[in-house]
């Protein structure tokens, strides 16, 4: 019972926060076209129309537009392909999958004053999933760079005794110590020394240079990449129509982050000279978070055809919670003593302190031009990624991390158009979107487009929507944050079915 308190008490008492990395923060400061079928049908451009859910979530006036109480929910069929290229090798992996992506309603109340200029008010309540995580794909190429480089880059500096279990000790319980008492980066240099990938120019306590014993030349390599998770929102609306042509609205958010990721490396070499020929390292992240936003927006009919819109969403502040858990496992060929493996699986969950994000808020500009039999409409929104940022700042890897994000983000932004015509019960639709990379350098995040059509049928009280839409990005994704930081260059197709039945209440 000591012993498990004492590795409790190491895991949680750590003060390191190295689990994220840049990658990560912007995962959690994106989000998607997700929603009805309606919605995603004309790519999200939505801004300036309102009168569906999903619109609500881009603009609050959204939902003055409904002249009576309305409920819709969505179901996804999720479509991911991934080409990857790394080095001299190519691979594609494919994974499709269902899911509830929205749910909600909209009630709404006239004002029976005929005297008031304010003609009804609406309540709305909604669940949209604002970014999807799954994913997966695998990478395999012959590479010039080791994964000692990795463990190198941590290593050099540390005392040998900060990074080696002592005498007595277990590994699962240095592990844990080294953790609690020095930190991730410590962590990562103890794994790299006890698999003998590392060694020391001296066996003392107080040395500080370290060695590879894996000799250069090519290295066959695999990386396996496996994620799971969402980002969603829950909102409560509150909008209200003015005479006849202006609406507005305010959402109150609140947000929550689910994400798993697991990522398994493998490297085998036959250079002259090694000593570790196999090298297998696994690591897990699990992130959970919770955060709160606003968003204030406005529709104004301009023309009884003519509409425009505006609307602001703030940051989102999160609080996020991280685990991670690492093994390794190294082949070692001793002519003196004969050949051996080593396997470091700890056992231990690092539990992280919690630490607090600050998402880019944006804002929303729109047009709409709606006639008789359809309407056509173009949203603009400006997202400025330089604006992320961890807290506590007076942390100093949260402020180099600040920094970093403030040098190599920039502010981005996006187009989305989308086109509706009705005959008779049936209405038809297409959209087009296009993003900006938020990355300086879009050869390494690429920008991104997206085409959508659909088809909806209206039986009165109740309305069936049917949509196709697709969107294209390439990545360059490095393997590791230091180090190995050689990227995979995946290009994803991203393809969805969604199918919304919405109802009079």
């Amino acid at each position: 019972m000591k012993k498990l308190a004492i590795l409790v008490m190491g895991v949680l008492a750590m003060t390191s926060v190295n689990a994220q990395d840049i990658s990560d923060i912007l995962r959690y400061s994106q989000d998607e076209v997700q929603g009805t079928a309606r919605f995603r049908a004309l790519s999200g451009a939505f801004g300036a129309l309102g009168g569906d859910m999903s619109a609500v979530s881009i603009n609050p006036a959204g939902s003055a537009v409904f002249n009576e109480s309305h409920a819709s929910i969505s179901l996804s069929s999720l479509n991911l392909d991934n080409d990857i290229s790394f080095f001299n090798g190519r691979s594609a992996t494919s994974d499709s999958r269902f899911d509830v992506n929205q749910a909600g309603a909209a009630f709404v109340f006239a004002n029976r004053d005929d005297s008031s200029s304010w003609r009804k008010f609406v309540l709305s309540i909604a669940y949209d999933k604002t970014a999807n995580h799954d994913d997966q794909w695998f990478a395999n190429g012959r590479n010039n760079n080791s994964i000692d480089s990795y463990f190198l880059a941590y290593a050099q500096g540390l005392r040998l005794d900060e990074i080696e279990a002592l005498p007595g000790e277990s590994l699962g319980q240095a592990y844990a110590e080294i953790g609690s008492f020095f930190g991730f980066a410590n962590q990562q240099a103890f794994l790299g020394y006890e698999s003998f990938i590392l060694e020391p120019d001296e066996f003392t306590d107080g040395n500080t240079l370290y060695t590879s014993n894996i000799a250069p030349g090519t290295f066959d390599q695999a990386y396996s990449y496996v994620a799971t998770g969402l980002n969603g929102k829950f909102s409560f609306n509150l909008a209200a129509q003015y005479e006849d042509k202006l609406y507005v609205g305010l959402n109150l958010n609140g947000h929550f982050i689910n994400y798993e990721r697991f990522t398994a490396f493998d490297e085998f070499n036959n250079n002259v000279g090694s000593l570790v020929t196999d090298v297998r390292f696994d690591n897990s992240l699990f992130t959970t978070g919770n955060g709160f936003s606003f968003q204030l927006g406005a529709i104004l009919k301009v023309t009884k055809e003519l509409r425009a819109g505006l609307s602001y969403q703030s940051p989102t502040w999160f609080t996020i919670f991280e685990e991670t858990t690492q093994s390794i496992g190294t082949f070692v060929e001793d002519s003196v003593n004969g050949d051996f493996s080593v396997v470091i699986n700890p056992n231990i969950v690092n539990v992280f302190p919690e630490y607090r994000l600050r998402t880019p808020g944006k804002i929303t500009g729109s047009l709409a031009y709606v006639f008789d039999r359809g309407l056509f409409s173009f949203d603009y929104t400006r997202r400025d990624y330089t604006n992320m940022e961890l807290r506590p700042t007076s942390d100093p890897f949260f402020a180099s991390q600040n920094q970093t994000m403030s040098n190599i983000f920039k502010a981005a932004n996006t187009y989305r158009l989308g086109g509706e015509y009705k005959y008779k019960q049936f209405s038809f639709r297409g959209g087009y979107r296009f993003e900006e990379s938020p990355y300086q350098d879009d050869n390494f995040y690429g920008d991104l487009t997206g085409y959508s059509v659909g088809l909806g049928y209206n039986f009165g009280t109740t309305r069936i929507d049917l949509t196709y839409d697709a969107a294209e990005r390439t990545v360059n994704n490095q393997l590791f944050s230091v180090g190995l930081t050689d990227a995979a260059t995946v290009d994803t197709t991203n393809s969805n079915i969604t199918l919304t039945v919405g109802f009079s209440l």
